[in-house]
């Protein structure tokens, strides 16, 4: 059976910098037939990418820390160590974002690019959708606060072993979704990519 939905009604509940719609639907069911009629609330905000800068030549990757109000939830690490990463405007390319981003929010001029994944980050309820590339840089200058002023960024810059990066990752200390993926990917391709670059 084709997979089909029907969208019955749609109304935006909040119309700020982001977007919350809720809508009235019914789609197919494996077992054959419509569903019911359901209601779900969407998170709508545009789509996104994310860069992990990273220099073969020394095995080190660019982390950033900064506040996030996803997280003040829980007070005590409402600070995240995240990549760089940033939202795709009208009119641009996710490419164009990526070294945007890896500009204004690390001072990183990338060197070489290479897509790792395109995916949803939370379906459930959020549009967003998030192309996760990798990009090679010099890291030798790496460090310092970045960020847009108009844009209340305030960012921590660092330049890490990747060795020391994936041991934050397995103590916890990295706790948002997007560099773990990305530096779990670094895990798995780290030789093939050295050998890449290094030509």
């Amino acid at each position: 059976m084709k997979k089909q939905f029907e969208i019955l009604d749609r109304e935006i509940v909040y119309p700020g910098y982001f977007r919350m719609e809720k809508y009235r639907l019914k789609h197919t069911l494996y077992a054959g037939g419509w569903s019911e009629e359901i209601s779900r609330e969407l998170f709508v905000r545009g789509n996104c990418v994310a860069v992990l800068l990273y220099d073969p030549a020394v095995d080190k990757l660019v982390l950033i820390e900064q506040f996030r109000a996803g997280a003040i939830l829980n007070p005590d690490r409402a600070w995240l160590v995240e990549i760089v990463a940033g939202a795709i405007e009208s009119g641009e390319t996710a490419l164009e974002v990526a070294y945007r981003e890896s500009m204004e929010e690390a001072g990183c001029t990338i060197e070489q690019m290479k897509v790792i994944n395109e995916f949803y980050t939370t379906p459930g309820g959020s549009s967003e959708r998030i192309t996760l590339f990798c990009g090679k840089i010099d890291s030798s200058q790496v460090g310092g606060i970045h960020g847009l002023d108009h844009e209340h960024e305030d960012i921590l810059v660092r330049a890490v072993s990747f060795d020391e990066a994936y041991q934050m990752l397995l103590n916890g200390e990295i706790e948002s979704a997007i560099p773990i993926i990305a530096i779990q990917w670094l895990a798995l391709n780290k030789q093939q990519l050295q050998a890449e670059w290094a030509s």
